[in-house]
């Protein structure tokens, strides 16, 4: 089984923790920018090095989380998958088209 962040369970305890102080001070708390924490806020998944600190800021296992999306996923694809999430210098859409390679590959693997 994949998991998939739940980013509305991390945009809520985020923003219930961060209260009234303002989003560069947190921001700098965690260190990360505050475009980024914003954009996490709004419900967007950050990359695996902001998700460990934003874990750590909030005191919570990465496993809280984490949700099932009942599909099965090798270790190299989910290897594959969180480089190119991670990747700043491709194209939101070069990535999305890569990951839909990737997902006819490893389809015709298991046929």
């Amino acid at each position: 089984m994949s998991k998939k962040i739940d980013t509305v369970k991390l945009s809520n305890m985020i923003k219930a923790k961060r209260g009234d102080k303002g989003l560069r001070i947190v921001s700098k708390e965690i260190g990360v920018s505050a475009p980024t924490l914003s954009r996490i806020e709004q419900g967007k998944v950050p990359d695996v090095e902001t998700f460990i600190r934003l874990c750590e800021w909030l005191g919570v296992s990465a496993d809280n989380f984490t949700k099932s999306s009942g599909i099965k996923m090798d270790t190299g694809k989910m290897a594959l998958v969180a480089h190119l999430r991670a990747e700043k210098e491709l194209e939101p859409e070069t990535v999305n088209m890569l990951l839909k390679m990737i997902d006819l590959a490893y389809q015709k693997k298991g046929k």
